[in-house]
């Protein structure tokens, strides 16, 4: 009997069933699991200007085959398709490799394309049964049927070669017919039977190179005068890019640099109530001065603006902006543009909160409602303003507060006009929004790292964000500080730690940051938090650039190593090795081609040495467990021979915490 559900299908003896459609009887080829793929195609993955992108996908079919298999790619805006290979890796798996011209910047899309490759699959079939002794007669008439197919579409030398075949087959000389050349012009002008392809087309965006690899250094402009109580300028900052630069950065960032509002104005320690001559936050953006792109009349003009971004792209300095929405409530927006903030009941503003946290000295920007689309045309054209002004990077404060939307219109509308743009997401947030923001264009984000100190935290975090897919949309950005984020461990472990999170995060992340007084081992607390004691955010600074005890030269050197090593400029190629001491952390980066392969061990432990085997990862280049494998000290300069997979290392955090090898091959 048949079930019930049956019943409703109706007996298949009934009618006459569907004849298939052309689409349903030519689909016979499954393309799968297409990697770099974010979310079937609804966001791009991210990609870089010289590279050549790895793609891969299972692709198989019914029955026994011999398939192709090729990539189709095309720069946004053009309409014809270029092709690259694909070949097969393992179990149904196929990889293939896109070229990325060093000037190509911007969209691009790919798809696949899959077919039944009838010749491979003769000549492999052919094969078979010549080496068994069987009778092949019939099976070279069939091969020299599929080149006379493919005739009409051969023209010039391929043709000669292929008719030259033909005739040989003829005179009883079956040579050509499986030769290398035959084969090659066959897989390039055969019909490509049951020709599938893959269900939509696969946006990556492409950036230049500084996206992937930038070392950033974070100040105050008005704390560089160098004296005490003197506000900072320009120009001052004009004097310090030698010693940035010769430190090895190449980002040189500064927190807002518009005028500050006096309404509320923070004080001290984030004081509520500030005295006269107090500065104020510069995140609280907007006075009678002007707002987000105007310039705080104490630090110079926009022409000594323009003269220091020149001055810094002398040097090697890329100069990047914070963008941050907030407003004080002196900012003109709030007359201009009543509708753009939220009004309370009793007619007061409704200043930023984080309860129970207040924030008086700052506004939000509304986003829906009578604002929009004002306010998102307006902080458009403040990022406009400042790419006129020869900036091209900037750091997004809490752009978790505000819309997905919005976000992904902005950073679209300014790639629209200047692709080689580079947002930095400061989202230290929920993982899935973090992640978010990086799909919907951030070119690279805040993440945990902060926060991660030991073996485990660090090799679980850093395999989740090496590995697909979060590889193919998230950047990281490894802060090992911030002026907001005076973290924990930087407050008790000493010289020692500032050394180690140094090393860790310049190694672990192809793009890594501090803020000024990192290198100073500053980290003096508020007892009970991880904020600055006598923050920078509310007060200006005098510093002291060579006080005893500092690690400029640790960076100096780490920042070197960074540039004379590709494989410390990408965050793939991480792997994590055997050491066999829960406090030390030990690791490899490399090349895809390991061409350059670079060792990194670091003791996590501050306060005491650690000593342990490890392995010398010899199975990477099919070496036996006993071969030879020599190294370079990247710290000392100091050449290596070890002998056999398993060696020894002393780390001891007082004198130096970490050893970096390159292996020489």
């Amino acid at each position: 009997m048949p079930t019930q559900e049956a019943s409703k299908l109706g007996n298949p003896g009934d009618a006459t069933p569907p004849e298939p459609t052309p689409l349903q009887a030519g689909a016979r080829i499954a393309i799968e699991a297409v990697e770099p793929e974010i979310e079937c195609g609804r966001f791009a993955a991210k990609a870089v200007a010289g590279d050549d992108l790895e793609i891969s996908a299972d692709i198989f079919c019914d029955g026994t085959a011999v398939l192709g298999a090729a990539l189709l790619y095309r720069a946004e805006g053009t309409t014809a398709w270029q092709t690259a290979p694909m070949s097969h890796w393992d179990n149904d798996r196929w990889r293939g490799t896109i070229p990325i011209p060093a000037s190509a910047i911007g969209g691009m899309r790919f798809t696949i394309e899959a077919w039944m490759d009838g010749y491979a699959t003769w000549r492999r079939d052919y094969q078979k049964k010549a080496a068994a002794g069987a009778d092949v007669h019939l099976d070279l008439i069939e091969g020299g049927l599929l080149l006379k197919a493919t005739l009409p579409h051969v023209t010039g030398s391929d043709r000669d070669q292929l008719q030259a075949t033909l005739r040989g087959l003829d005179a009883g000389d079956s040579d050509r017919l499986l030769s290398a050349d035959t084969q090659a012009i066959m897989t390039r002008c055969q019909e490509r039977r049951h020709l599938s392809r893959y269900a939509h087309d696969v946006p990556v965006w492409i950036d230049r190179s500084k996206a992937r690899y930038s070392t950033w250094y974070e100040l105050f402009p008005r704390s560089q005068s160098g004296v005490p109580g003197r506000h900072g300028t320009f120009d001052d900052v004009i004097r310090r890019l030698p010693d940035i630069a010769d430190l090895g950065f190449d980002v040189l960032y500064f927190p807002p640099i518009h005028p500050i509002g006096l309404t509320n104005r923070k004080g001290p320690n984030n004081n509520p109530k500030s005295k006269p001559g107090d500065p104020g936050s510069p995140y609280a953006t907007g006075s009678a001065e002007g707002g987000h792109t105007a310039i705080h009349p104490e630090l110079g003009t926009i022409e000594d603006f323009r003269r220091l971004v020149a001055a810094a792209r002398e040097r090697g300095l890329e100069l990047a902006l914070d963008f941050a929405i907030q407003c004080s409530p002196d900012h003109p927006w709030l007359k201009e543009h009543r509708d753009w903030f939220a009004w309370r009941p009793d007619g007061s503003l409704r200043y930023a909160e984080n309860p129970p946290k207040k924030y008086e000295d700052i506004v939000n920007v509304e986003f829906y409602g009578k604002a929009c689309p004002g306010s998102w045309q307006a902080l458009r054209d403040v990022i406009l303003f400042w790419i006129e002004q020869g900036v091209k990077i900037f750091r997004v404060d809490n752009p978790h507060t505000k819309p997905f939307p919005f976000w992904e219109w902005l950073i679209t509308t300014i790639r629209e006009r200047h692709p080689d743009a580079i947002f930095l997401s400061e989202a230290f947030t929920r993982p899935k929004v973090m992640k978010r923001l990086a799909k919907l264009g951030f070119t690279q984000s805040y993440t945990y790292f902060t926060w991660r100190e030991t073996k485990q935290e660090l090799t679980e975090y850093l395999t989740e964000l090496s590995t697909a897919p979060v590889k193919h949309f998230f950047r990281p950005n490894f802060f090992a500080n911030t002026p907001d984020i005076n973290p924990k461990h930087l407050q008790a472990g000493g010289r020692p730690v500032f050394l180690i999170r140094a090393a860790l995060a310049a190694t672990l992340s192809s793009t890594y940051g501090i803020y000024s007084g990192f290198e100073l081992c500053e980290a003096t607390p508020i007892p009970g938090s991880e904020e600055y004691l006598h923050s920078e955010k509310y007060e200006i600074k005098t510093w002291d650039w060579n006080r005893p005890g500092n690690i400029r030269a640790y960076i100096k050197t780490l920042n070197r190593i960074r540039r004379e090593n590709p494989a410390l400029q990408d965050f793939a190629g991480l792997r994590f090795y055997n050491a066999f001491d829960g406090n030390i952390l030990y690791f490899a980066k490399m090349t895809a081609k390991k061409d350059n392969v670079v060792l990194i061990a670091v003791n996590l432990d501050p306060h005491h040495a650690h000593a342990c085997d490890f392995e010398i990862p010899l199975w990477e280049f099919g070496l036996p467990d006993d071969a030879d494998m020599d190294a370079e000290d990247l710290l000392t300069g100091q050449r290596i021979t070890w002998h056999g997979k398993i060696q020894h290392l002393h780390l001891d955090p007082a004198d130096n915490p970490c050893a970096i090898w390159r292996l020489l091959r």
